[in-house]
C-alpha cells in the first residue's frame, strides 16, 4: 500500500513540473523584410516557434501594435518537441516597418507567458520608368 501511495505523489508531481516552453527561431525574434517594393511583396512572414519543454504549450493571444499588422495564432495546442508557427500580415505601407507583436502563451521560460517578436524592414515604391521620356546622361546635355 505504501508503494501505491508513493508511486501516486511521485507521479503527480511529475504533472506539477511539467512546463512548457516556447523558443522561436528567428534571430532575436525578429524577421527583416529588407527593402521590399509593395508591388512585388504580399508582406506575409512566418515565425517558427518550437515546444522546447515538456508539456503542450498553448497561445492563447497573439496582438499587433497597431492594425497595420495582423497576426495569426495557432489553434491546436503545441505538444513537447513539436513546432507551431505564428503568421504575420503587413499591410505593405511604404516606409519603414518597426512592428511588434506580443504573444501570449502558458510558456514557463518567458516573463508571464508573454513574448514580443518583430518585424522590421522598408517598404518602397516602385518607380516607373516613362518609354517617352528622354534620360538624362550628363551636364553637358
Amino acid at each position: 500500500m505504501k508503494k501505491r501511495i508513493v508511486f501516486a505523489v511521485v507521479m503527480m508531481s511529475g504533472f506539477v513540473f511539467a512546463q512548457p516552453k516556447i523558443e522561436f527561431k528567428a534571430k532575436d525574434n525578429t524577421i527583416d523584410y529588407g527593402t521590399v517594393s509593395k508591388e512585388s511583396d504580399s508582406g506575409l512572414r512566418t515565425f517558427e516557434f518550437t515546444n522546447t519543454g515538456d508539456a503542450p504549450l498553448i497561445i492563447t493571444n497573439v496582438q499587433s501594435t497597431c492594425g497595420c499588422t495582423v497576426p495569426t495564432k495557432p489553434t491546436e495546442p503545441i505538444l513537447p518537441g513539436k513546432t507551431g508557427k505564428i503568421d504575420v500580415k503587413y499591410n505593405m505601407n511604404p516606409g519603414p516597418i518597426r512592428k511588434t507583436i506580443t504573444v501570449e502563451s502558458n510558456a514557463a521560460n518567458v516573463d508571464g507567458g508573454r513574448v514580443a517578436i518583430k518585424i522590421k524592414g522598408e517598404v518602397i515604391v516602385k518607380q516607373e520608368v516613362n518609354p517617352l521620356e528622354r534620360k538624362k546622361t550628363g551636364p553637358m546635355q
